[in-house]
């Protein structure tokens, strides 16, 4: 039994809202060991795979690109290092899961074994947001009024996206 339209849904959701604070954005599968033939994938897995393989960028371009856009100065490079080094954190996290989850799917997964799977990745991306917001929130506040606004902007065209993807469920 394969998920419904609504749980792939669901996965484009999550997959698109970790494109841009990338915790979970870059996501990708660690090659299987080559003497240990991979678990048959969900549907689930192989969705994600399938984009974070395919069309997104890595953490560390997000991470670069970012960098850029928020036009962060030598002196903010510190509090920018931690907010860089949680999104690295959460993408190492998503990634391992990742990993651990094609490992063990079942040869023949249930919808009901793609929700939970869902689920996990659902609380880590939740974690890993937590994790982000508070370092983050710490760049934010000690940021200039105008590079703040700047930093809405570009949090702001995100929204709309993930907003619209949402809408379509």
């Amino acid at each position: 039994m394969h998920p419904t339209a609504f749980s792939r849904h669901l996965v484009t959701g999550f997959a698109a809202a970790s494109v841009l604070l990338a915790p979970m954005g870059a996501a990708r599968a660690q090659a299987p060991d080559a003497a240990t033939p991979p678990a048959a994938p969900t549907e689930m897995h192989r969705h994600v795979h399938r984009v974070s393989s395919h069309e997104r960028e890595t953490v560390d371009e997000r991470i670069a690109k970012l960098h850029a856009e928020l036009k962060i100065t030598p002196d903010e490079e510190t509090s920018w290092g931690a907010v860089a080094q949680v999104m690295r954190d959460n993408n190492t996290a998503i990634e391992k899961m990742l990993a651990d989850e094609t490992a063990a799917a079942p040869k023949e997964p249930t919808a009901v074994d793609d929700l939970k799977s869902y689920q996990k990745f659902a609380q880590a991306h939740a974690d890993g947001l937590t994790k982000l917001i508070a370092a983050f929130d710490s760049f934010y506040a000690a940021a200039p009024a105008e590079q703040q606004k700047l930093a809405d902007r570009v949090f702001e065209s995100f929204g709309h996206k993930g907003a619209a993807m949402h809408r379509k469920v």
